[in-house]
């Protein structure tokens, strides 16, 4: 009979791209875990993974049997929804979502919201963190959803689906005092000006190199930032401009003490919902997406 603990260790390692990787996933060691594998290799009779450089990836025949192997677990995730413990003790159905970090929170929150408004109550558990590693816990099924700025790129070996949810053009801001430092309308006030950058791992970021190369204008780099929020209390303080979604302005301004110096309506930052399903089943997720598109994308007028 063939053993489900030695196919689930064969699926985890499929589906994060390596032993390496699903070893600390599964809280094991690479040793154990490709024992396992070669026992589950031995009962089939065939190899299902082969060397590639460094890493692994999968035969003909490793492949077919990831197929099984997804429709095993996808079951078995279904039968223990309906009839265990946490059914039986009529627990609040789990959203397990992962938030990539670059995603501001304020955004997030928006986007989450329809699913505690729903009809059924829910429990929402929040994880953030790189896509990359967000994407392999959703392959293991440790995540319903990921909510990203950018589509999941398409050389990783997950199987999932990048949902749009729609896009923001961006506003840059400043306080007072640096604005009336600035010479200039924008965006040509931007040459030569102090500015706080998002990391070079941002989706924006490589949108608005390119934005600015395009305009041919060069602000000073005085600061890069993974976390969103702590580049806006350096702009605060007014240590440079900064770039945050338009549909937050209103937020951004109060919350920071800054004013609007401009909007580029062509540097447009998109956000998506990753899911295992290509068509979305899932109650709260069909809510997430249909609110994003009917109403989260609406912008201020211009001034």
């Amino acid at each position: 009979m063939l053993n489900f603990k030695h196919l689930h260790y064969f699926w985890a390692t499929a589906k994060a791209g390596g032993v390496t990787r699903a070893s600390e996933q599964l809280h094991t060691t690479p040793q154990t875990l490709s024992a396992q594998i070669k026992l589950l290799e031995d009962s089939l009779g065939c190899a299902l993974f082969r060397k590639r450089g460094r890493g692994v990836e999968l035969t003909d025949d490793g492949r077919t049997a990831l197929e099984y192997a997804d429709q095993i677990f996808v079951l078995g995730s279904e039968l223990e929804a309906a009839i265990g413990p946490a059914r039986r003790t009529q627990a609040l159905p789990e959203l397990r979502v992962g938030i990539a970090d670059q995603v501001p929170k304020s955004i997030a929150y928006r986007l989450l919201e329809p699913a505690l408004d729903g009809p059924e109550p829910v429990r929402l558990l929040c994880h953030e963190g790189t896509l990359a590693d967000l994407l392999a816990q959703l392959a293991v099924h440790r995540l319903d959803l990921v909510i990203a700025d950018e589509v999941m790129a398409p050389n990783l070996s997950v199987k999932a689906y990048s949902h749009p949810l729609g896009t923001t053009a961006m506003s840059f801001f400043a306080t007072p005092a640096l604005q009336a430092a600035l010479q200039g309308d924008f965006p040509r006030c931007l040459d030569g000006a102090p500015m706080l950058i998002q990391g070079a791992g941002s989706a924006m970021r490589r949108r608005l190199d390119g934005w600015l190369a395009e305009l041919g204008v060069r602000p000073v780099r005085v600061g890069e930032f993974d976390d969103a929020a702590l580049l806006k209390a350096f702009g605060a303080e007014g240590r440079g401009v900064f770039m945050a979604p338009t549909v937050l302005e209103t937020q951004t301004c109060a919350q920071y003490g800054v004013a609007v110096l401009g909007r580029s309506p062509t540097l447009v930052e998109s956000f998506y919902a990753i899911s295992v399903e290509r068509r979305i089943t899932h109650p709260c997720v069909v809510a997430i997406t249909a609110a994003a598109r009917g109403q989260f994308l609406a912008q201020p007028s211009p001034d």
